[in-house]
């Protein structure tokens, strides 16, 4: 089952399975019920005309979304390397306790063919491919949307304590394109990849599967969900094992084209204004 969000006439609306759910149906409502509930609930709905409106990003505005960090060992080895402080990531990857942190709320959150942006008080900056589990308010896997973790490597290297502002600005979180329900077993393997396109040439690609994570599914939404409630459910991006070599930034007008499983997302980085008004000129 496939949900996703489209932007209409009368306002934001979920489909399933590319057919339009009754106006008043939302995530939040269904992320409050069990697994096996929401399955029966949208089994039961009534479905109306082909959703052919634009692509939102599959979340409420008012839902969290939060984030794992050196989930893999590339990330690792990426993050010692990029910082000075190079033994914090050792440890934190070797650690019980995992690396958790606070993304975006819905609203901030870009879809599918949607702009992402790169900070301008920042020289190094990076999209980094995740499976994002989506989780219920009874903190059960419910299924996975893709995921771009937007960073900006040069502020998060010059100190660890900047990580909120290399994580989270404007632009620097997209999901999409829909959500495909599934259960966790269903999502440790799954193959993830990632071009970057400029100037219609691929100027980067790189692969890894789901099953390289050092932690499992459910222990990253265990310690999540220790001391937080999120009774209208939430979002995980799980961390990336696919980053480019130090000699790599994003470019304004890239696009970034990210494809875990089934899914695909694609945005393209916004240009700075300057970039825009000499454009418009021509």
């Amino acid at each position: 089952m496939y949900l996703t969000r489209h932007q209409t006439p009368s306002g934001p609306n979920w489909a399933l399975d590319g057919y339009f759910l009754p106006q008043h149906i939302n995530l939040k409502t269904l992320l409050a019920l069990p697994h096996v509930a929401l399955l029966q609930l949208l089994h039961a709905l009534p479905v109306g005309e082909t959703a052919v409106h634009n692509l939102l990003s599959p979340l409420e505005p008012d839902q969290e979304v939060w984030a794992a960090g050196v989930a893999y060992r590339r990330s690792r080895e990426a993050r010692e390397h990029e910082s000075d402080v190079k033994d914090v990531y050792e440890k934190v990857y070797s650690a019980e306790r995992p690396e958790l942190f606070f993304k975006a709320i819905g609203w901030r959150v870009v879809g599918h063919q949607m702009p992402i942006r790169i900070r301008q008080d920042s020289s190094w900056n990076v999209p980094e491919p995740e499976l994002t589990l989506v989780v219920n308010g009874r903190k059960e896997i419910v299924g996975f949307c893709v995921g771009n973790d937007v960073s900006s490597r040069d502020i998060e290297g010059a100190n660890p304590l900047y990580l909120p502002q290399a994580k989270m600005y404007n632009g620097s979180c997209a999901l999409g394109p829909g959500i495909i329900l599934a259960e966790a077993d269903q999502l440790v393997d799954l193959a993830i990849q990632m071009d970057i396109i400029r100037a219609d040439e691929v100027v980067y690609q790189g692969e890894t599967r789901s099953s390289q994570m050092k932690r499992t599914l459910s222990e990253l939404v265990d310690y999540l969900t220790q001391e937080m409630d999120f009774p209208f459910g939430t979002f995980l991006m799980t961390g990336t094992g696919i980053v480019p070599s130090d000699a790599f930034s994003l470019q304004h007008g890239d696009t970034v084209r990210i494809t875990v499983g089934s899914l695909q997302l694609e945005n393209t980085v916004k240009a700075t204004e300057e970039k825009e008004k000499k454009e418009n000129q021509r």
